[in-house]
């Protein structure tokens, strides 16, 4: 089934990277400063459903899932700027040639070539392709012997050289791409963005998403699932399997009001998903605290731990900082310990508590003083 997938989409996104296609495109705006260098060749032949790049910043490793013709590597390469580096990965020949063949005229027109195309299945970032052909034609397959040095040779090169190294970027993107994936590989997809990401990195995926499951005539449909339709998983199935593998974070921070398509009552619509890495690891206790401030009485995190609105709630080190930074630093107060604990002291997660004045102001000295922004 999967073999099939790729077929198909390799074989209709390969014709429209030739001569764009009107059925695979949704109405998208982009910030027409950074169209300006790119070439219209590759702008024609871009197909999309969001704007990702707009979630980039400077400096930053970006990976681009399912680059196409490289406009959105071609738009992040200019966020980023000459110290950031922008990866782009397609199975596609047609598209990639599309790609690499305007990277220099945008590499001159900005002033810096910071963009890589590389050849491969975006559910599968250690499996480089283009060197997995050069084992080929180095040593045919035609023997059962010849079929096991070729699968040691390339379990080799997926450890020692994968197509993308663990933990080695900042962002990644992508624009309406992870649908083509089939449904059987889709976990695995799933597995290798957290894999690739830097702890504290995270995504930002524009994709189609359903508000009901597509049935077995419409996966069947080769045009359907090639057109980003019945590909698509409901949107709390895209959720799921983000959480599933670790992420945390998780945010519908786009959702079009229109469905894009609407097929046998069925509404298939663009969202933009954006997700974080970084909630592994130890709780160590450093006297810290957090204040929701509201508007609900309470809320209630993916782990299960309850915050007051208004009361500074007890947390571990690891979990202070991730709630004092995005997507959450703009609902809560920090309450940080004005000692510094130095002491490795296991944090109890099984239990919400408050945290007293006093175990967050251990050990000062009490005096009387105006505070630094005394309102009086």
């Amino acid at each position: 089934m999967q073999d099939m997938v790729q077929d198909v989409v390799k074989a209709r996104y390969g014709a429209g990277a030739q001569e764009r296609e009107e059925a695979l495109c949704c109405p998208v705006d982009y910030d027409p400063k950074y169209l300006k260098i790119i070439p219209e060749e590759v702008i024609e032949r871009d197909y999309g459903c969001g704007d990702p790049s707009q979630y980039v910043r400077e400096d930053e490793t970006v990976l681009d899932l399912g680059s196409g013709t490289g406009k959105i590597c071609f738009i992040a390469s200019q966020v980023v700027g000459p110290k950031g580096k922008v990866i782009g990965i397609d199975m596609t020949d047609e598209m990639l040639d599309v790609a690499r063949r305007n990277a220099p005229v945008v590499a001159e027109r900005v002033g810096y070539a910071n963009v890589e195309f590389r050849r491969g299945h975006i559910e599968d970032l250690a499996t480089d392709l283009t060197e997995v052909d050069r084992l080929l034609a180095g040593s045919p397959l035609t023997s059962a012997a010849a079929l096991a040095d070729f699968e040691t040779a390339r379990s080799k090169q997926r450890i020692e050289k994968p197509l993308v190294e663990d933990d080695s970027v900042d962002v990644i993107v992508s624009n309406c791409v992870l649908n083509l994936v089939s449904d059987t590989d889709k976990p695995a997809l799933f597995k290798e963005m957290f894999r690739v990401l830097k702890k504290g990195g995270r995504i930002a995926i524009s994709d189609i998403v359903s508000d009901e499951t597509s049935p077995d005539h419409l996966k069947g449909d080769d045009d359907l699932w090639s057109g980003c339709i019945s590909g698509a998983l409901q949107e709390h199935e895209f959720v799921a399997l983000l959480e599933e593998v670790g992420f945390y974070g998780i945010t519908l921070d786009k959702r079009d009001s229109a469905p894009w398509q609407i097929v046998d009552g069925i509404e298939y619509r663009s969202v933009t998903v954006l997700a974080w890495k970084g909630k592994e690891g130890p709780c160590w206790d450093k006297n810290e605290a957090v204040i929701y401030k509201g508007p609900f009485s309470s809320v209630a995190d993916d782990d299960g731990h309850t915050y007051l609105r208004g009361q500074p709630m007890a947390v571990c080190e690891k979990t202070f900082k991730i709630l004092t930074s995005e997507p959450y630093a703009s609902q809560f107060y920090a309450v940080p310990a004005q000692v510094e604990v130095t002491e490795q002291i296991p944090f109890d997660c099984n239990r919400d508590a408050l945290r007293t004045p006093l175990e967050t102001k251990a050990g000062v000295t009490p005096e009387t003083k105006m505070g630094e922004d005394a309102c009086c």
